[in-house]
């Protein structure tokens, strides 16, 4: 159960309007490395987390993605506030618009739609970690290039919280890797014991 807290973790005061701007934005709502997968990601992944530790750290991660998504959406939000059809098009907006107006449509930058194809939960500790630091390196890259070719300040600022976190999440999962190889039990646990793998093949055979 989750209390809501009438405040983004980080304020987004974006005065000057610019739709190609929030066409770019809008791939951490709902691209491929988004703050939408990632949060469902996480949420998912902690059921399954044989460390409970870990699997706390999944949930708080998990719920903050929830407001970075809404960092984004707020950005995107104000990057397409009042708009008029002919700003809409000179941007190159048009395309969603007609599909959405100005409404938060989770998609990536190249227009492709919002799908849970965008991350996993396998169930299985090493690989879903190792999951969730490669989706953060991939966040922060997104937010590198994003940097990169927005010039506001006002834009830039929440771009760059963002990535910070990006990279202490990066720090948590790290270190929740080396905790979960701590405990997992290297009886019934192929990652370390070899001979899981033996026994596999010659039940096959």
């Amino acid at each position: 159960m989750w209390s809501y807290e009438k405040r983004l973790q980080f304020p987004v005061k974006i005065k000057k309007t610019c739709p190609k701007t929030a066409q770019l934005i809008i791939s951490q709502y709902g691209g491929p490395d988004g703050e939408l997968s990632a949060s469902m990601r996480y949420l998912a992944q902690r059921y399954s987390m044989p460390v409970k530790k870990v699997g706390g750290l999944l949930t708080d991660i998990g719920t903050e993605e929830i407001n970075h998504m809404e960092i984004i959406c707020a950005m995107v939000y104000q990057l397409t506030k009042n708009l008029t059809p002919e700003e809409v098009k000179t941007a190159g907006f048009d395309a969603y618009y007609i599909d959405h107006t100005t409404g938060l449509w989770p998609q990536a930058a190249a227009g492709v739609p919002f799908t849970s194809l965008e991350f996993q939960s396998k169930g299985d500790a090493m690989a879903d970690l190792y999951e969730d630091l490669a989706a953060e390196q991939k966040a922060r890259t997104v937010y590198d290039n994003l940097l990169r070719v927005i010039d506001d300040p006002d834009v830039r600022a929440p771009l760059k919280f963002l990535r910070a976190r990006e990279i202490v999440h990066f720090q948590r999962f790290g270190e929740a890797l080396e905790m979960t190889k701590e405990k997992m039990d290297s009886k019934n646990f192929y990652y370390f014991n070899p001979e899981f793998d033996k026994t596999m093949y010659k039940q096959e055979l």
